[in-house]
């Protein structure tokens, strides 16, 4: 009996790219998609470039909205009471993020309508802001907030208080010409972190639109961490904060008899 060669084996097809150029759409990315903050960080800038694929000769626009995580907000307002300025009731503001910026290739109103950008929230005017419950309106000291859908008119000014806030401590940011076109469909912006920007994950959202409508979205995620002894310290405080307390109170008591003994002697 003769034996028979073996099978053929057929190399598996090489994969090949597919065609998009019958599809309208937006591509991005970042060049760190990880921070790390220690004692020396004093802020980072960070590029987001992309590519917008358009089969037609219709202008598009792209806007590029990093939105940091959520943290609550409580003010308060210098009132003149008989003749004596004293604090009003904190107002709550939850879910505030604790950083914002957006970038675009024009501004804002010049590429959607009012309508548009505040049902996709983009832009400092269109922000959601949560309102707290009613059964967190009371502190841990008795002290009552006023919660934001209680502020009835006065909303809006407390509301720019908010922004125009954030906006003071660089945290809160518009570009109406940051995103720029470096070659026919490839666009860059930069994403300009501070020193005081919280830690945690940011959304970043590149909208694509054309004709005053979003025709296209790419979502990316960046991660902004404390590192080494900074970060031990950090999650010791939130783990244990009473004992941070006490150790915090015995060191700077320790200090001070330290200190009172090095002067006394001099």
């Amino acid at each position: 009996m003769q034996d028979l060669p073996p099978p053929a084996v057929v190399a598996p097809a090489p994969e090949q790219s597919v065609d998009t150029a019958a599809e309208l759409r937006v591509a991005a990315a970042l060049t760190e998609a990880r921070v790390q903050v220690d004692s020396s960080f004093r802020g980072a800038n960070i590029v987001l470039y992309g590519a917008v694929f358009n089969p037609t000769e219709d202008p598009t626009d792209v806007v590029v909205v990093v939105r940091g995580p959520d943290e609550p907000i409580r003010l308060v307002k210098k009132t003149r009471n008989m003749g004596v300025w004293l604090n009003s009731r904190p107002v709550l503001f939850e879910g505030a993020p604790g950083f914002y910026m957006t970038a675009s290739t024009r501004p804002l109103p010049d590429i959607a309508g009012f309508g548009q950008l505040r049902r996709l929230g983009v832009g400092v005017d269109h922000l959601r802001i949560d309102a707290p419950e009613e059964s967190r309106t009371v502190t841990r000291y008795g002290v009552r907030d006023v919660v934001i859908s209680r502020l009835g008119e006065d909303y809006l000014d407390w509301r720019r208080a908010v922004i125009r806030l954030k906006e003071a401590a660089a945290l809160y940011n518009t570009d109406p010409e940051g995103v720029s076109f470096v070659d026919r469909g490839l666009f860059r912006a930069q994403v300009e972190l501070p020193a005081t920007a919280p830690t945690g994950e940011y959304h970043a959202e590149v909208w694509l639109f054309r004709d005053g409508a979003p025709a296209g979205v790419s979502n990316l995620t960046l991660t902004v961490e404390k590192v080494g002894f900074e970060r031990d310290v950090y999650e010791f405080a939130h783990r244990r904060p009473w004992t941070y307390g006490i150790l915090c109170v015995l060191l700077a008591a320790g200090m001070g008899y330290a200190a009172s003994r090095v002067f006394r002697r001099n």
